[in-house]
């Protein structure tokens, strides 16, 4: 799906499909961090079992106000423990799947807000 935001400065989630979203009219095929504030880099996941705390840690360093999971195709919690750091600082966190935790990024970016998304891309299942 293509999606068209208004002109913005900060990074844009600009399309996304199973297996990839693009920033910026790039595609990007892995598990992604990008943020509001130029953040940008690979999260080392490549399946919702593959994440851990440590995951998490690594964005309570971001001092983002809000962080929006993606957690693939399908909307999937993190466990409670992995959320103690952003809990301890007040950071937010919001999940839900990947293609909804892209607009959501958009429409929070493009007001200004410092927000960081953190998306699972996950490879497509034959036949789909």
């Amino acid at each position: 799906m293509k999606l068209q935001p208004d002109k913005s400065d900060v990074q844009t989630l600009t399309a996304h499909g199973p297996g990839w979203v693009a920033i910026n009219n790039e595609r990007v095929e892995s598990s992604v961090v990008v943020g509001s504030r130029g953040e940008r880099f690979e999260w080392n996941c490549s399946r919702f079992d593959d994440i851990g705390a440590e995951h998490f840690a690594r964005l309570a360093s971001l001092g983002a106000e809000l962080i929006i999971f993606g957690s693939g195709a399908r909307i999937r919690f993190p466990q409670p423990a992995w959320l103690q750091l952003l809990m301890a600082q007040r950071t937010g966190v919001e999940t839900m799947d990947t293609p909804a935790a892209c607009r959501t990024y958009n429409i929070l970016a493009s007001e200004g807000r410092h927000v960081v998304a953190a998306l699972l891309i996950e490879s497509p299942v034959a036949g789909q």
